[in-house]
């Protein structure tokens, strides 16, 4: 299992179809998570100011069309990630039939990302 942060205004705009975020024309991929752990450090790190609801999706990588390569953060992994950490990559779009499970990410007043909770 894999997870990719997603505001829920983004996730909900691409209902239907694949969700492609802006990183995948930007970057060639998408930016996903190994753990829950680099999954809530990246909410922190990238998303703290993000309003609205974040989600986190539980994304079985094996469900996916395109490519998951294992890769280093560049330049380096949020804070509280260990340096040698390997991040999932998708080099494709996110499909829905391969998303196992939604949850919220549960921020503190400050946007710190602090768990996961059941989302729906």
């Amino acid at each position: 299992m894999i997870y990719h942060v997603v505001p829920l205004r983004d996730w909900s705009a691409a209902s239907g179809r694949s969700y492609a975020p802006a990183s995948l024309a930007a970057d060639g991929f998408v930016h996903c998570s190994p753990d829950e752990e680099s999954t809530l450090a990246v909410a922190t790190a990238f998303y703290g100011q993000t309003p609205g609801p974040l989600l986190a999706l539980l994304i079985d990588e094996r469900r996916l069309d395109a490519p998951v390569r294992w890769e280093a953060a560049d330049p380096e992994p949020p804070p509280g990630v260990p340096p040698a950490t390997l991040f999932p990559h998708l080099y494709g779009p996110v499909d829905r039939d391969a998303v196992e499970e939604v949850r919220q990410i549960v921020r503190d007043e400050e946007g710190r990302a602090t768990g996961l909770a059941t989302w729906g």
